[in-house]
């Protein structure tokens, strides 16, 4: 249980006994505990009294004491009070706090994770698109979003699984297809027309030519169709082995790579089709199958099979996720999908519903367009290509490391920037390099002490007295709570701006406090000080590791760092509110 989550639940008790009479047990489910902004106002907060003066008839004040008074003495507090206009304060006690130095070092690599008693079964899907071509930067941005947020979930006690979602069946795939018959045909000599719709990129002729190489001519003396179908299927497992290496590149791994085509050649498509019409959720008009979403309140109804026979994609959409509550039985999905699919949101609740499954176990994460920068010119097309981006090409020239802070840093439905040379550049106004160099000016002091054999195991935290040693144990202290709450609220963007405070608590911590002495009469709190350092090396790397991110032992001499070059002050960009909330 996280400090904050005690303080709830002992608020929670002490205003049941407090007061009694006239209380409705219900108004304490929201009650909420907060970091209060000065820090003279304690380390946590609570406006419950503020909210209870009304139906109880009583000022905020008299109902903030009551509860204080009813408060039983804690080992963890060192003062508990009343402050106008009704809030309930509490400080953490310093000697409490400097033991907590020793109980992070406990915990290894596994700092701030839950209790996995609590957890769900939950599946988080992301990426997923046609496999008939390269990633973009729009599809980086979503692997990063959905790899973190699966690490955060794991943290935070829950089974997940991630996946892919192959749209290998279809018009689209149909058209790939055909595509790259007319583009082998082109390498023979042939002239021969893309489809309608077709498949203009460079890489399709690429596959076309790798796939003449080893296959020789012999797609030209089949039927056509024949020909089109099956070197898209050739083409198609290409792709994916394609993409399985671009996300890679990121630090991305998929546990299952699932296929369209399992959905219709396993029956899931018949016995959904079936589940949604024994339940009146289908229509027939106009030659075409309708989805009835408007009798489950999305605003208009929907296509589900065209007046050709043809399905169309949310006609998957419904075997997919029949598949993913009623087979598999998943507890929770979350599905993070492309600014594309933003008008899809209520019409898949509604699909859901028309399942027999709650739409709160669907939650649909729309992640917003990227605009890349190099510098102040915006830069849409590949120099290579002269066509998208592809998510390799960014990976390649800034690196996995930058990719993924600056892609988290913000929430998915915001539109953002990417500067691509700030994300390049190695300084101390890159907040990549900021986090990632304060790991690894921990590093080389824990180095150091080992080449002095200086022993730090039995160091006492007591003597950890200095504003900066306590600023830095409470910041680490914040992780726990951060993780539960981003995996409660599903919003992994508060990490990189966690990572950046507490690395900002350790530079300032660092300047305010020699931590390797030569003085033997300074050993004992060298001692102590390296049990500190220690611990925010536990927690810091815990964020890079939850983030994907590599926790760097050292940096390169090319990164214009060196002792004393950094300030407390984080890079520009991040700034700080309360402890414990962030903006960008």
């Amino acid at each position: 249980m996280t400090t904050k989550s005690q303080i709830e639940k002992l608020i929670r008790g002490a205003a049941q006994d407090a007061l009694r009479e006239g209380l409705d047990p219900s108004a304490l489910d929201d009650l909420a505990v907060s970091r209060p902004q000065d820090p003279a106002n304690g380390d946590y907060a609570s406006s419950l009294a503020l909210k209870l003066a009304r139906p109880l008839k009583s000022s905020p004040m008299a109902i903030a004491q009551k509860v204080v008074d009813a408060m039983p003495p804690q080992p963890f507090l060192s003062r508990v009070w009343a402050a106008p206009p009704g809030f309930i304060n509490l400080s953490l006690s310093d000697s409490w706090l400097t033991e907590q130095v020793d109980a992070i070092r406990a915990t290894g690599g596994d700092f701030g994770n839950a209790e996995a008693a609590s957890g769900q079964r939950i599946q988080v899907e992301f990426v997923s698109g046609n496999p008939t071509g390269p990633l973009h930067v729009g599809h980086a941005r979503g692997a990063v979003i959905g790899s973190a947020l699966a690490a955060i979930l794991r943290a935070a006690g829950h089974d997940v699984e991630t996946e892919y979602y192959l749209n290998d069946a279809g018009t689209q795939v149909q058209k790939f297809g055909e595509s790259l018959y007319a583009r082998y045909g082109e390498l023979l000599g042939r002239d021969l027309e893309l489809p309608e719709g077709g498949y203009h990129g460079d890489y399709v002729t690429a596959l076309a030519r790798e796939i003449l190489d080893q296959e020789g001519d012999r797609f030209l003396e089949m039927p056509e169709a024949d020909a089109a179908r099956e070197l898209g299927e050739i083409a198609i497992a290409r792709v994916i082995e394609g993409l399985k290496a671009d996300l890679a590149s990121l630090r991305v791994q998929m546990d299952v790579w699932f296929s369209e085509r399992t959905l219709f050649d396993d029956g899931q498509y018949d016995r959904s089709m079936k589940l949604l019409s024994d339940g009146g959720y289908l229509g027939k008009w106009e030659g075409a199958t309708w989805f009835t979403s408007t009798a489950l309140g999305d605003d208009k109804d929907n296509v589900l099979v065209r007046s050709t026979g043809a399905p169309t994609y949310l006609a998957s959409d419904v075997a997919y996720h029949y598949n993913k509550f009623l087979e598999r039985r998943f507890d929770r999905v979350v599905n993070i999908w492309g600014a594309d699919h933003q008008g899809h949101v209520s019409r898949m609740k509604a699909l859901v519903s028309a399942l027999g499954v709650d739409p709160k176990r669907l939650t649909l994460m729309i992640s917003q367009m990227v605009a890349l920068k190099r510098g102040g010119e915006v830069v849409r097309l590949s120099k290579r290509s002269g066509e998208l981006i592809t998510l390799r090409e960014l990976v390649d020239e800034v690196g996995p490391d930058a990719c993924r802070y600056v892609f988290l840093s913000r929430s998915p439905q915001s539109q953002m920037e990417f500067d691509m040379e700030l994300a390049k550049k190695e300084s101390d106004e890159n907040p990549v390099y900021y986090v990632q160099y304060a790991h690894a000016r921990i590093a080389g002091i824990l180095r150091l002490a080992d080449e002095r054999s200086i022993s730090y195991s039995d160091g006492d935290t007591a003597l950890l007295t200095d504003p900066s040693e306590l600023a830095l144990i409470r910041k680490m202290l914040v992780l726990p709570e951060l993780i539960e709450m981003m995996a409660e609220k599903l919003e992994p963007h508060h990490l990189p701006h966690y990572a950046t405070e507490l690395a900002t608590a350790f530079h300032w911590f660092y300047q305010q406090c020699r931590v390797v002495s030569s003085d033997p009469e300074d050993l004992p709190v060298t001692r102590a000080r390296l049990k500190l350092v220690d611990a925010a090396r536990a927690a810091l790397a815990r964020c890079l590791r939850l983030m994907l991110m590599e926790a760097p032992e050292r940096m390169q001499g090319s990164l214009g760092f060196h002792e004393g070059a950094l300030s407390g002050t984080p890079p520009g960009g991040v700034r700080m509110r309360t402890p414990g909330t962030w903006e960008s």
